[in-house]
């Protein structure tokens, strides 16, 4: 039988049993389901561009469900920076907190890069592991995406990469009408892929388990959220550790994520819209988790864990900038770089005796 959808499991980063658990538990209950097939591949965050993990998700070209340690958004986006691009799949699974929260939508009046991009038409469901400790809520989800898809997909005439259901495969190997071409020779059958034991699904059908290996450490770089995102610029202007970059289209991305200081989410701080996301930070909102954007009025300053004394966003990214450059053997900046621009849009604070008198010596052109 051909598949109907893939599943992935992103294993988390470290040993922990009780997360390696989950997902062989997890992986255990989906081989007894027909028409899913199994991948199991390191943390998604860590894989490489070029590597055997992410080139396995580039390969699956129907409807996908991907479980892992991260938010939702998070995974989504780590995912399409990749290359591998879809709709975003409603999944039923949120966190707790999330449960009664429906994320506001962006403001009509931006342009956002997600406009001017061709979608492809597959959905991408990403599940968080971290909301339940038992499998079987996972499981039961999985099922009812399954169905729904296959429900969709019948309806289609087929299964979504064009291969013929079984049902069509019998029809052809016995026609009901005398002038149908000869079965013998034909190239026409339903795809199965043995599995590695002669184990099955208890209905007679093939189980593989795909297992991808990759070694590597773990890995630290911004990620960009392009639903949110406005090629506005500033975190190109902010970030001096040669990060960012433009692609042919003169549209902003992670151009050298490696580059990236490790433990910095400076650039996410001063992104105006929220686009920019670390997800394996501590913070909710700056790992991915479903907050407002800056245009609905939400404080940054808050939301990204200012400290009492009332730091704003920009302040906090400056002065972690600075750590990081010094740490790399080079001069602090402070404010005066990459935030210029932010600054302009400000409202203006009552002036004084000392904002005059910078402003005559400005004018002396000194």
């Amino acid at each position: 039988m051909a598949k109907r959808i893939a599943v992935v499991v992103s294993q988390g980063q470290s040993q922990n049993p009780a997360k390696r658990g989950l997902e062989e538990d997890i992986v255990t209950a989906l081989i007894m389901e027909s028409g899913i097939e199994v991948t199991v591949i390191p943390h998604l965050y860590d894989l490489k561009a070029d590597g055997t993990g992410m080139l396995a998700l580039q390969s699956i070209k129907g409807n996908l469900i991907v479980l892992s340690w991260l938010y939702e958004r998070g995974a989504h986006w780590v995912l399409d920076r990749n290359g591998i691009h879809g709709h975003v799949g409603q999944t039923l699974i949120k966190p707790e907190d999330d449960e009664d929260e429906e994320e506001p939508e962006a403001t009509v009046d931006k342009d956002r890069v997600i406009q001017h991009r061709n979608i492809p038409n597959r959905r991408i469901y990403c599940i968080d592991l971290r909301v339940y400790d038992t499998a079987q809520p996972y499981i039961d989800e999985i099922k009812r995406i399954a169905n729904e898809n296959e429900q969709k997909l019948v309806q289609l005439g087929g299964w979504l990469d064009g291969t013929p259901r079984p049902e069509q495969v019998e029809r052809f190997a016995k026609p009901t009408n005398s002038t149908a071409l000869s079965v013998e020779g034909s190239q026409l059958e339903a795809k199965t892929t043995p599995a590695p034991s002669d184990s099955d699904n208890g209905n007679g059908e093939p189980v593989e388990v795909i297992r991808i290996e990759e070694t590597g450490g773990r890995r630290w770089y911004p990620v960009i959220d392009y639903s949110r995102c406005t090629n506005c610029m500033e975190c190109i202007d902010f970030c001096l550790f040669g990060v960012y970059g433009v692609d042919k289209v003169e549209t902003i991305l992670v151009e050298q994520p490696d580059n990236c200081r490790k433990g910095c989410p400076a650039c996410s701080r001063v992104c105006p819209e929220n686009a920019i996301m670390f997800p394996q930070h501590k913070t909710p909102a700056i790992a991915g988790a479903p907050v407002g954007l800056v245009g609905l009025k939400i404080d940054l300053s808050k939301l990204f864990g200012a400290p009492e004394e009332g730091k704003s966003a920009e302040e906090i990214a400056a002065l972690e900038r600075d750590e990081q450059l010094v740490m790399a053997g080079r001069d602090a900046v402070g404010m005066s770089v990459g935030i210029r621009k932010r600054q302009e849009g400000k409202s203006e604070e009552p002036r004084d005796e000392l904002d005059d008198l910078i402003d005559g010596l400005d004018e002396l052109d000194f």
